[in-house]
């Protein structure tokens, strides 16, 4: 009985050996199948990783942080760049009961108006940077029937055109392919704002009774340029006007450089309204329609521009009486 139960159980064990080997054989293959393919798949997940590590690193290079530029100072010039113009009172015809229009000359050259030519910040850059973002509209100062002065603001020019009135131009020869001489052009040359050394503004000093006050209003403004012309000294001319009141906003934003304070907050339109500039005049409106180089030569014009300012002041003295 032993016997038979001890043969029993060897059968089963080696029926149960035999069972396990045959499913290790069967079993490898799909373990070597998948092993192959445990082995292919991540390779192409490797480099699909590095393809998009890459583009990564690529974007991160096109999309480099910006300069931060270190403040020039320790403290920001904001109050200038906010300014807004500070308008006139309001002015009725029936209020005025005295005007006269003046033409008045300012020379950078002088001391007091060397600070409008500086190269921190000149006045015809502040004008000509206005002019080419069409901010501003100039007008031509050609004489005209409806203008004879050229100064009423009657023919708008282009931003373009006012600046080639503003650079030296030459006559350069023409050849042909030979090389002959067949003609001469004018050309305009590079702006020089540097050239530009005089301004001219046209002004109306009126007494308004309303308020019993007697002031100037600047009406336009004009850089002026000296035309060449072979063996003939041309006087200054205006390139072209300007209407004040249009300009104003963009002065006002643009801060003016002190000789002895760089804190004094000052705008170009603070140094014509507060007449911060020095100059003479030139003309004043007469029956005549005559300037005073009409009448008057050489160091007689600068009395007569005295005069004319010394005459305007009398009659604001003039107005008022004193009483002991």
């Amino acid at each position: 009985m032993k016997t038979r139960f001890l043969i029993i159980v060897l059968c089963l064990a080696c029926s149960a050996s035999f069972a396990q080997k045959k499913k290790a054989a069967t079993k490898a293959p799909v373990k070597k199948t998948a092993a192959a393919k445990t082995n292919s798949t991540p390779n192409t997940v490797t480099s699909a990783g590095a393809t998009a590590q890459q583009a990564v690193l690529d974007t991160g290079k096109k999309a480099a942080k910006p300069f931060d530029r270190p403040l020039d100072g320790y403290y920001k010039k904001s109050n200038i760049l906010s300014a807004k113009v500070t308008p006139y009172a309001n002015l009725r015809e029936a209020d005025v009961t005295f005007a006269k229009r003046v033409w008045r000359e300012i020379d950078l050259r002088e001391k007091m108006n060397q600070y409008l030519a500086s190269p921190k910040q000149r006045l015809i850059d502040v004008l000509m940077a206005a002019l080419d973002a069409g901010e501003l509209t100039a007008y031509d100062p050609a004489a005209s029937k409806d203008d004879p002065n050229g100064d009423s603001f009657s023919k708008p020019i282009t931003g373009a055109q006012a600046r080639s009135k503003m650079s030296d131009s030459s006559v350069v020869d023409k050849f042909d392919k030979d090389g002959n001489k067949i003609g001469s052009e004018v050309r305009a040359g590079e702006f020089n704002p540097d050239s530009v050394i005089k301004f001219r503004i046209k002004e109306d000093w009126v007494f308004d009774k309303q308020r019993s006050i007697f002031e100037p209003r600047i009406v336009g403004i004009a850089p002026l340029v000296k035309p060449k012309a072979a063996g003939l000294d041309l006087d200054y001319q205006p390139a072209f006007w300007l209407y004040f009141p249009d300009v104003r906003p963009i002065l006002a934003v643009k801060e003016a450089v002190s000789r002895n304070n760089d804190a004094t907050g000052l705008s170009f339109d603070d140094v014509f309204v507060k007449r911060l500039f020095s100059s003479y005049i030139v003309k004043q409106s007469n029956d005549k329609d005559e300037r005073i180089r009409d009448y008057a030569q050489g160091i007689d014009k600068l009395y007569e521009s005295e005069k004319v300012k010394k005459s305007l002041m009398d009659y604001e003295f003039n107005l008022w009486k004193y009483s002991e």
